[in-house]
């Protein structure tokens, strides 16, 4: 990144430093050399990440998701929500169902959704914060 005052280096280095889990991921993603200067890089996260400028992305963006081989609940889980609160209609009842078919067929909570139905978002979310520490 090229680098004009040492300010703007300052900044550079802080930058990350301020990001939650989310936009450090945007942020790690970025190809290397994609962005030249701060000021670049403060266009590419505000188109990112503020709200009036966001497209929304359809729901079949759940659809393709499921927990890759050796990823963690936890990691599914954030990466399944992300994309979840890209989604501006209402699906609960096809997030519930797409959250569990993209768990490995013998993961706990997939049993535990099979046997046990959550009916909406939060019940989902709170049956997956029980599961997490079990790996």
């Amino acid at each position: 990144m090229a680098v004009h005052s040492k300010n703007e280096a300052v900044m550079c280095k802080v930058f990350p430093s301020s990001l939650g889990p989310v936009a450090m991921r945007w942020f790690n993603g970025l190809k290397e050399g994609s962005i030249s200067s701060f000021n670049e890089l403060k266009r590419a996260f505000c188109s990112r990440f503020v709200t009036c400028s966001r497209v929304s992305w359809p729901l079949d963006s759940l659809l393709s998701m499921a927990m890759q081989e050796g990823e963690t609940l936890k990691t599914y889980s954030d990466r399944y929500w992300e994309m979840f609160n890209e989604i501006d209609e209402d699906f609960d009842d096809v997030v519930v169902r797409t959250f569990k078919v993209g768990l490995p067929v013998k993961h706990d909570l997939r049993k535990s959704l099979t046997g046990k139905p959550v009916s909406n978002v939060y019940q989902l979310m709170d049956r997956i914060d029980k599961y997490k520490g079990r790996g």
